[in-house]
């Protein structure tokens, strides 16, 4: 059971890097303004030889007018307006167990890309050429995925169309639509995640603006150990973004394929965000790599809030390492530190959002406040029947009442961590 659980998690962690990789490829050509060709190359690539569909279609609507805009594995000739008109119904995902339509009888599902409540684009897929023995049916977590990569592509055509009548506000707003959508994979989802004898996990994002610039994540080596790590960018926007999406693209890469002393493992990344920030940007970052069976959890705090451990009623900030990445082409000093965790014990990460976050008399809410809030919380959870998820939506709560009518000042992300009894 333990064996084929592990083998469903590693199946997920191997489709989020092809997620991600993906996500950065069409992201980076979008960037760089490169032509629609381009784009849909990448596109086909990522269905055909990353996820294993050999046939597909996109029919995409600009300017209500209908357009097939990619065509591969399928030599049947399409009429545009009278498919799009069939497809018209279709506002979820839909397998094609059998059609009337010809054309759709070719196909395993039906993606429909719904933008503004508006279709923008329907993408047909088939996985094997013929229609026996389907596996498509087992294909959500690809469907889902290819829905999202379509939106994407979709909502950039939509605004090189929008950019040829000089209409740069919605432009701005659409591609604050892609990073967003972008965004949402960089974060682990952590109904999948361990609540267990083990750890219970679970964390909290608000972003300041429609994207943010802060990032964590839990990376499983194995039956006993972890990788909990948590981030910030300095600045905001689609550049801050994009940074921290190759940034963590480059820690699961290096994890993926081999274990790193720490120290050097900061060494490599303070090299890559130098290369790809080039001294204009930095990166606050903490991470912890702890030991299930030992109880060891060693750290580096790389300029990062410091987080804490909390057990019982006793506290110790987290804050030895180096500074941040980007900073230096290459780090002075790097220490890692070392802790015993006991059993029931809370790890709290957060970025600088949480505490810094003011009230209208430009008090902020503090560090001291926020180890108190997480020790009340504690203390009601002796009861029992609190969960991590409970305890990160009271901190946010008691954000709220701080902050009252005001805006976030910053994004604000809380991860935390209670170690089990074993």
């Amino acid at each position: 059971m333990v064996k084929k659980q592990n083998e469903v998690l590693k199946h997920k962690i191997e489709l989020k890097d092809i997620k991600l990789n993906s996500i950065l490829e069409i992201t980076t050509a979008i960037n760089e303004n490169l032509p629609v060709e381009n784009i849909l190359d990448i596109y086909s690539f990522v269905l055909k030889e990353q996820l294993g569909f050999k046939k597909f279609v996109i029919l995409h609507q600009t300017d209500n007018h209908w357009s097939c805009i990619l065509k591969k594995g399928f030599k049947m000739k399409i009429v545009v307006d009278q498919i799009a008109r069939e497809l018209n119904r279709f506002t979820d995902i839909t397998i094609v167990d059998s059609s009337n339509n010809a054309l759709l009888d070719n196909f395993d599902a039906i993606i429909p890309v719904i933008h503004h409540d508006k279709p923008l684009a329907y993408v047909l897929v088939s996985r094997i050429e013929t229609k026996t023995d389907k596996k498509i049916k087992d294909d959500h977590l690809y469907l889902s995925f290819i829905q999202t990569l379509s939106n994407i592509v979709s909502v950039a055509i939509e605004n090189k169309s929008i950019l040829k009548k000089s209409l740069a506000q919605e432009a701005i707003k659409k591609e604050l639509e892609v990073a967003r959508e972008m965004q949402k994979l960089l974060f682990p989802d952590f109904s999948n995640l361990p609540s267990n004898f083990k750890m219970d996990i679970s964390a909290k994002f608000i972003p300041r603006h429609a994207i943010g610039g802060d990032y964590y994540d839990f990376i499983p080596l194995g039956d006993d150990e972890y990788i909990f790590c948590i981030a910030d960018v300095s600045g905001k926007g689609i550049t801050a973004a994009l940074l921290m999406a190759n940034f963590q693209a480059t820690i699961r890469t290096l994890f993926r394929y081999q274990r790193f002393e720490m120290a050097f493992l900061m060494e490599e990344l303070n090299k890559k965000v130098m290369k790809s920030a080039k001294g204009e940007k930095f990166i606050t970052f903490f991470i912890g790599h702890y030991n299930a069976f030992t109880r060891e959890m060693k750290y580096i705090n790389a300029g990062h809030n410091q987080p804490f451990i909390l057990h019982g009623n006793s506290s110790k900030l987290l804050d030895i390492g180096c500074i941040g990445l980007g900073m230096m082409d290459e780090i002075p000093n790097i220490e890692v530190g070392k802790i015993n965790i006991p059993p029931k014990s809370t790890l709290i990460m957060y970025t600088d959002g949480v505490v810094e976050q003011e009230n209208s008399k430009g008090e902020q809410f503090g560090l001291k406040r926020l180890i108190k809030e997480v020790k009340a919380f504690s203390r009601a959870t002796k009861a029992g029947g609190l969960s991590m998820a409970d305890m990160n939506y009271t901190i946010f709560s008691k954000i709220d009442e701080w902050k009252q009518d005001l805006n976030y000042a910053d994004d604000t992300a809380i991860l935390a961590v209670r170690f089990g009894k074993k």
